[in-house]
């Protein structure tokens, strides 16, 4: 693992293999880049493959007084300017979906391929009303008891009573461990990460390629509405929000199938 210096902070970064495109996987919330091990060790013979711990995550560093998403994308958008990457096929699972996003738009000229993993699946939608009182319920029990309603919110929202123990209990350790200042100011973002979803999504200049868990829907007309630019769903089976734990084979099998189609007709140009 190595580490450099962005916006002030450490980051903790692995990279292997090489090759003309960089596959840049970008982790979710309070979880950090050993999640994609398998898929590091999958492509790294093809392509020159980067993982990264996001600021407040992992081995990175956690010396910052503001933290938002937005943050987070531009610590990725200046990673990826000071390891001068090109021709870089962004990777996200679920609040990696809106961090890349934000990388993809503000930063559009190294990117040439956009996949989503487990995310977008009710796009630029927001909440029901009757949610409110929920969310208000989840952000006020943050507040009070961070730990617990981190491990309630992983149990009841991102894993299944299907879901592997082995998987389920690195989850909620993960979220039990997050960084609390870090994680109290993202997540009332999370809940209204719509309204960032509606304004950028039609800046995407790429074709956004999903790769959903079948354990929750994909809101297909919210796609139709909100990507312009277009999209392509692709769904595989599983219990949980956490396909590359679950599933790695066919995560890879489905990423390699969508790699090979960005290079070949989105972007890419030898």
């Amino acid at each position: 693992m190595e580490e450099i210096e962005v916006n002030g902070l450490s980051i903790a970064y692995s990279q292997y293999g090489s090759g003309n495109v960089t596959l840049l996987f970008i982790h979710g919330s309070y979880i950090d880049q050993t999640y994609w091990n398998d898929q590091m060790k999958y492509f790294q013979d093809e392509y020159h493959v980067i993982t990264l711990d996001l600021a407040g995550h992992g081995m990175s560093g956690r010396e910052r007084d503001n933290w938002s998403v937005e943050g987070l994308a531009d610590d990725v958008i200046e990673f990826t300017k000071n390891l001068d990457l090109k021709n870089v096929i962004l990777i996200g699972h679920s609040l990696a979906g809106s961090v890349n996003l934000y990388v993809a738009t503000k930063y559009p000229d190294p990117i040439i391929g956009f996949i989503g993993i487990d995310n977008f699946k009710n796009a630029a939608t927001p909440l029901p009303d009757e949610y409110d009182s929920q969310v208000i319920s989840i952000l006020d029990n943050l507040k009070k008891e961070f730990i617990a309603t981190n491990e309630e919110y992983a149990r009841m929202v991102l894993l299944t009573a299907d879901t592997p123990e082995e998987i389920r209990q690195r989850v909620v350790q993960d979220y039990r461990n997050a960084y609390e200042p870090m994680g109290q100011a993202i997540m009332p973002e999370v809940f209204i990460m719509d309204k960032t979803e509606k304004a950028l999504l039609p800046e995407l200049r790429l074709k956004l390629y999903l790769i959903n868990v079948s354990y929750m829907p994909t809101n297909m007309e919210a796609l139709v509405e909100q990507v312009p630019n277009g999209f392509e769903v692709r769904e595989i089976a599983g219990t949980s929000h956490y396909p590359m734990l679950e599933s790695p084979e066919i995560l890879n099998e489905t990423l390699d199938q969508v790699i090979k189609q960005i290079i070949k007709y989105e972007a890419y140009k030898f």
